[in-house]
């Protein structure tokens, strides 16, 4: 089935996503306040629009991809926005990663203005998003839901409904709270084993199939044993998700010690300038230089 999406937020992942859908069919119409994002995907076969209300006044579903919560607003309820071109009972999935009470408030809204809310943050990032394979969790109305999950099934090969509206956000957090941890133990891990002369591009082979073996392990520790830092996410992006974590974790009293040095580290190498690099970039944490084992 052909869908007719909106897409507001052309950036990195809003692009990667833009560009998976053309592939497999849909009909597009792009919003970003850059032009230059935007013309990537016109030239894909993408509309353009004017504004965000110009962009949904025809569509189907509406997909969000944007940084925070206060943009998310701008965009759907501020002037020019979703709302105001948006038909009553038009869908809109909000691939944002926000957080989970913004999530509720917003999706509350939404509802009183006859549109529909489902929260889909993402795992996977774009390699994942380019082939198809994104890892979606999903928060709003059990049909709502299902709606979405027809929409985004071109992008996405796994799809869960957590529970209600937010509930799609929340599971996104425990996610970064498993991969932030999970890129700083192999980024520390990198370090040990260039610090005790053993050749850490072997490990990930050496370890595949056994208890410390994992997705990450096999795609970043060659990456960061290759000083590889070509950008497929943003260390300023996991300090936003760990600050989300942490606010969760406060408001729940949940005590989370990892997660709190986790973020200390994402958050000194944000200072120091690096919070737009890739999370290989945590080798820069671990300053000794590689060893020569040639």
């Amino acid at each position: 089935m052909t869908h007719s999406i909106a897409l507001i937020g052309a950036g990195a992942m809003g692009g990667a996503i833009g560009a998976r859908l053309l592939a497999t069919g849909a009909r597009l119409t792009v919003f970003d306040l850059d032009p230059a994002k935007v013309a990537v995907l016109v030239d894909l076969g993408a509309t353009t629009a004017p504004s965000a209300a110009a962009a949904v006044a025809d569509a189907q579903a509406v997909i969000l991809s944007l940084n925070a919560a206060h943009i998310v607003r701008a965009a759907v309820f501020g002037p020019e926005g979703v709302a105001e071109g948006a038909a009553k009972g038009t869908l809109i999935i909000d691939m944002s990663s926000i957080d989970p009470s913004a999530t509720k408030a917003l999706a509350a809204e939404a509802a009183a203005r006859g549109l529909r809310w489902v929260d889909s943050p993402l795992s996977g990032g774009i390699p994942k998003a380019a082939t198809g394979e994104l890892t979606l969790m999903q928060g709003g109305d059990p049909e709502d839901v299902a709606k979405a999950q027809a929409v985004l099934a071109g992008v996405a090969s796994n799809q869960t409904r957590m529970g209600g509206p937010g509930a799609g956000q929340t599971t996104k957090l425990i996610n970064q709270v498993l991969c932030g941890l999970g890129f700083l133990a192999v980024a520390e891990a990198t370090a040990l084993a260039e610090a005790a002369g053993v050749d850490a591009m072997m490990i990930p082979k050496a370890l595949q199939g056994g208890r410390a073996d994992s997705a990450i392990l096999q795609e970043y520790m060659p990456r960061m044993a290759l000083r590889d830092y070509r950008r497929t996410g943003r260390i300023d992006n996991m300090v936003k998700d760990l600050n989300g974590a942490a606010d969760l974790a406060r408001l729940t009293q949940t005590s989370m010690p990892l997660t709190a040095l986790c973020a200390e580290v994402h958050r000194m190498l944000t200072a120091a300038g690096l919070g737009g690099e890739d999370q290989a970039a945590l080798m820069e944490y671990f300053k000794g230089p590689r060893k020569d084992l040639s």
